[in-house]
């Protein structure tokens, strides 16, 4: 089969298994649905390799999901979140608009400002904090 035709053609034959898998009473209806839209929501990825670590956190979320239920998944988030918060990418951190929050950097990050109000670089990206040009 085709590349795209046989993906389509696992997630229906999974979500046929996962419909035996509820009504013997082995998993939740629930369940079904959350792995369902994991993998329809795999399709949405560009690139290979962005895709590979995604799934792999996908499958340590759904493990963490099935053994603790929603404790688990937050748990999971906060451990991704904590750990994109100590990455450093040449010596800027990460997560640098909200994770070191400095407010007079918070200027460009979820409204942008008019371009006048934008007088200063942020700290954390440049030595020299007088007007950009």
């Amino acid at each position: 089969m085709p590349r795209s035709v046989g993906q389509a053609v696992s997630i229906v034959g999974a979500l046929v298994i996962g419909q035996a898998a509820v009504e013997a009473g082995f998993i939740s209806n629930a369940m079904v649905i959350v792995v369902a839209i994991t993998a329809i929501s795999s399709f949405a990825l560009p690139s290979v390799s962005i895709a590979l670590p995604i799934r792999i956190l996908r499958f340590i979320i759904m493990g963490l999901a099935a053994i603790f239920g929603l404790l688990g998944i937050i748990v999971g988030f906060i451990a991704i979140i904590l750990h994109l918060c100590s990455l450093k990418s040449f010596g800027v951190p990460y997560m640098t608009p909200f994770a070191p929050f400095i407010t007079s950097d918070q200027k460009d990050n979820v409204i942008r400002l008019p371009r006048w109000a934008m007088k200063t670089r942020p700290k954390t990206l440049a030595k020299n904090h007088i007007r950009q040009e």
